[in-house]
């Protein structure tokens, strides 16, 4: 027996941190979403209680180091299954991106051997597991669009975004998000995004005003220790996008657009400095499913 399941990419509409924790987090405020940018997450039942994993990409773990293998044997753990499997990724999202595409993998074999194994856990208890590996893991379980606080394993729950066109650019290298906020400067931050007015801008359907609202504190700091990310930015913006910002701790960088030959026209613009370059439709919610997308790699 084997189950596909499907781990799609988030962005982050917002990131706010703060305050730093005595914990040595970052108490984050952040409103999130999904978008058509997807891997796929492949899991065949083994005879034995082994747990094996490849990957389509050679720039991740295939061991015990990778989040899809932690998140099986945190399971198992949990559970006392002692049945194994074989995982199989197809990887889409690009790697230390900013698009939590690792953390997606890990929700996504969370959900699979939920069904593959018969568990019957709810959401809620595999996102209590998950909180375990990752922060973005819990959100990732659920898969829609919500409010995280904390970490970012607090969610709140919201209706999708307005449907739009979503161009993601990736700069060639990727960035430590360890680093990133290692040089946030709390005190520094010249301005904080705006979270309830993206909330009301969301349950509103307000296209333009969730442009108005994106907003990220990391953007300034990931752009210091990689000018390309305020290249693309800029480019993006001269190419007619609607709104721009830097997902998570970056270095992807994505654009808002209404209409298709617009989102083509950004492609387009950006292929020439960018390698990476996604083309996708908002998703918002896992229980949607959008086939119509331009990639180019």
């Amino acid at each position: 027996m084997y189950i596909s399941e499907k781990a799609p990419a988030k962005i982050n509409l917002t990131l706010d941190a703060l305050y730093k924790r005595t914990d040595g987090y970052h108490e984050l405020e952040m409103v999130m979403t999904t978008v058509d940018l997807a891997d796929r997450i492949d899991m065949f039942e083994l005879p034995g209680p082994a747990i094996s994993l490849e990957s389509s990409s050679g720039l991740v773990p295939q061991d015990e180091r990778n989040l899809a293998y932690r998140a099986a044997a945190l399971l198992k753990e949990k559970t006392g299954i002692k049945r194994g499997v074989h995982i199989r990724i197809h990887k889409q999202i690009p790697v230390a991106a900013g698009l939590a595409g690792g953390s997606s993998d890990a929700a996504a074999t969370l959900r699979g051997l939920n069904r593959l194994w018969k568990l019957h856990l709810s959401d809620a208890e595999l996102a209590g597991i998950g909180a375990e590996i990752g922060s973005d893991v819990p959100f990732c379980v659920y898969a829609n669009t919500a409010i995280a606080r904390g970490r970012g394993e607090l969610l709140t729950p919201l209706p999708p975004p307005p449907p739009c066109w979503v161009v993601l650019a990736k700069p060639a290298h990727g960035v430590s998000t360890a680093d990133v906020f290692q040089r946030l400067r709390i005190d520094q931050i010249e301005e904080h995004p705006r979270t309830k007015a993206m909330v009301e801008a969301i349950k509103n359907r307000d296209y333009p005003s969730v442009n108005r609202h994106l907003g990220n504190v990391l953007e300034s700091v990931t752009m210091k220790m990689d000018p390309e990310v305020r290249k693309i930015k800029e480019k993006m913006i001269q190419f007619g996008a609607d709104g721009v910002l830097m997902s998570g701790s970056g270095p992807t960088v994505f654009a808002l657009v209404k209409k298709e030959a617009r989102a083509r026209r950004l492609v387009n613009g950006l292929r020439g400095f960018c390698q990476q370059v996604y083309a996708v439709r908002m998703l918002g919610t896992r229980s949607e499913g959008v086939l119509d997308k331009i990639r180019t790699k």
